[in-house]
């Protein structure tokens, strides 16, 4: 119905009534756009062109009807300030989303499909069986010890789509579960876009254990889910093997070039360390008040020897195949993209160059 479609796009935005009413030069007022989005009564062409115009989509976007539902949605450490700011974020997953799902649909992409893997979710009563957990699925999807290069994409050809978004600082991201019209459950990871590679590699292991495990009641689930995401970017193994099982010191630079080992950071192996015993808490304690010293622990957490940031590119790679097979018009796929027929023609000529 036409009313999900235009709250969705408009909340994306950011915008409220009165703004987007503002941004259609007062053709239509804000109670009646109100109306819209509670589908008492539809637009005319004049203002159903108007209100496309302002949101930056087409009229067949705003017409066309969504089988999309977000089921849950869930911040990491604490939720954003105001309800006006989760419905903000809420509208962008669900608007990115429905993008998503339609080239796939428009290109008969295969891995549309989540499928959760042999024992998922995991019953998880104790830390330590977070931690068997992270070794059980790496098992499952065949990953052996090595360190993961393009996570985001490695959970896309799971089925989970990854979507990159600017979050508020204090959000590093979120998990959500959608449900389409025929009972289909879609998995999203949602990354902040400023923050450093090495915290959304550790954000996307995170909220995947967010989705995979069961962890019981008396048990902090935020902790559960740090505990598999750092298991499952650093195996047990792998961490003794480069660090060893017991150390009575660890330096700054030594983690610094771990860091290119897991791509992650410093703080994150550190953590890990003491998670598995490696160094005891005086140690530990003593290298973050050197981090905060650094200014490491402060927003924007940067560290020496930034990983590059994930991004996900299978949306715009099944975007440029649907446009140059002529399966979708070139008009519908830079509606998809959100970005001007203009912009279109210069980015496929420039994946189209020679290198």
């Amino acid at each position: 119905m036409l009313g999900q479609r235009l709250k969705i796009a408009r909340t994306a935005a950011g915008l409220s009534l009165r703004d987007l009413s503002d941004k259609t030069g007062n053709q239509v007022s804000a109670q009646m756009i109100g109306r819209y989005e509670h589908d008492e009564g539809l637009p005319g062409s004049t203002v159903l062109i108007a209100l496309a115009d302002a949101l930056g989509v087409s009229e067949n976007y705003l017409l066309d009807p969504s089988d999309l539902r977000l089921e849950s949605i869930e911040f990491r450490k604490k939720r954003l300030t105001s309800r006006k700011e989760e419905a903000s974020v809420e509208a962008a997953v669900l608007d990115a989303v429905e993008r998503y799902l339609t080239i796939e649909d428009i290109v008969g992409a295969s891995s549309a499909v989540w499928t959760p893997p042999a024992g998922v979710p995991f019953r998880t009563r104790s830390y330590d069986e977070a931690e068997s957990a992270a070794g059980r699925l790496r098992n499952q999807w065949n990953l052996g010890l090595d360190a993961i290069p393009n996570f985001a994409e490695f959970l896309e050809e799971q089925g989970i789509k990854v979507i990159v978004l600017p979050l508020p600082g204090s959000v590093s991201g979120l998990m959500a579960r959608i449900r389409r019209h025929d009972g289909r459950i879609v998995p999203v990871i949602v990354v902040n876009e400023t923050h450093t590679g090495e915290r959304q590699r550790l954000t996307l292991a995170h909220e995947l254990g967010h989705l995979v495990l069961d962890v019981a009641a008396d048990l902090d689930e935020e902790q559960a889910s740090f505990r598999f995401g750092g298991a499952f970017l650093m195996p047990a193994e792998l961490i003794w093997a480069e660090v060893g099982r017991n150390r009575h010191a660890l330096a700054v630079g030594e983690l610094l070039e771990l860091k290119r080992v897991f791509g992650v950071s410093a703080q994150a192996i550190a953590y890990r360390c003491k998670d598995l015993g490696i160094i005891g808490p005086g140690v530990y304690r003593t290298l973050f008040q050197t981090f905060a010293r650094l200014g490491w622990r402060s927003p924007p957490y940067e560290e020496p020897h930034p990983f590059p940031a994930e991004k996900p590119h299978r949306f715009r790679r099944l975007c440029f195949r649907a446009a140059a097979e002529g399966l979708a018009s070139d008009v519908k796929v830079a509606e998809l993209l959100r970005v001007s027929l203009r912009e279109l023609d210069r980015e496929m000529a420039a994946v189209s160059e020679p290198c």
